[in-house]
């Protein structure tokens, strides 16, 4: 065979193995730049965290049918299965009603206890992927509570008040609830109920509460974002 047909053939072997190369660079580049591209969108389809602000009113406290007062808050959520979710809280309750309140409605005396909470725990989530999405949840952690008085007329209200706040106390809470989640997107709306029990211990709330723990039901509506 020519010297020259082999050194042809060789330079086309060698061209055609450049053409492949190139073209398989050319191949996991663009493979690359898919992944890179896809891999936000469905980290964003897929948001593994929510945040969450609430409003509400508790309807029966230490006494069920009491007062109804407002209560508000937020939320965090981390997920750690599609079922299952690591949560942390904190809010305000207002106005705790109390037995030993029902003594005053005839006066002008006014006694009121609130409480200031933050708590940890877990929710689990029926049908994760779906738009409307049950759940229930427990929770534990810590409420500051905070005594007033008024309409003892004079100077005598932050008097009063002041001294209640040097005996003001953190005491150990428990919730459970349950509810629903409605998704559109990142944007989701919580309609939920919680249960929630302050314990007193051997303290002035406890005896402004007759001597038990305060006992909270709550209602109320949540906006989220997950992302």
């Amino acid at each position: 065979m020519d010297y020259r047909s082999v050194s042809g053939i060789a330079d086309s072997n060698v061209a055609l193995a450049l053409l492949k190369a190139a073209g398989m660079k050319k191949l996991i580049v663009l493979a690359a730049l898919t992944a890179l591209w896809a891999w936000p969108a469905t980290a964003r389809a897929q948001g593994r965290a929510e945040i969450q602000g609430f409003g509400g009113v508790t309807v029966g406290t230490s006494t069920f049918g009491s007062a109804v007062s407002p209560t508000f808050g937020g939320r965090v959520g981390v997920d750690l299965t599609p079922n299952l979710q690591v949560i942390g809280e904190a809010g305000r309750l207002a106005d705790i009603e109390s037995p030993l309140f029902n003594l005053l409605q005839f006066t002008q005396i006014g006694v009121n206890v609130s409480a200031y909470y933050g708590e940890g725990g877990v929710r689990f989530i029926t049908s994760p992927h779906s738009g409307v999405r049950p759940y229930g949840e427990a929770t534990a952690g810590f409420a500051r509570v905070n005594a007033g008085v008024s309409g003892l007329g004079g100077n005598t209200d932050p008097i009063v008040t002041a001294a209640l706040n040097l005996i003001n106390t953190t005491r150990p809470v428990l919730g459970v609830g349950g509810g629903v989640v409605l998704q559109g997107g990142p944007i989701s709306v919580d309609l939920g109920y919680r249960y929630k029990k302050i314990s007193a211990g051997n303290t002035i709330a406890s005896l402004l509460n007759g001597g038990k723990d305060y006992q909270v039901n709550q209602v109320r509506v949540g906006v989220g974002f997950r992302f």
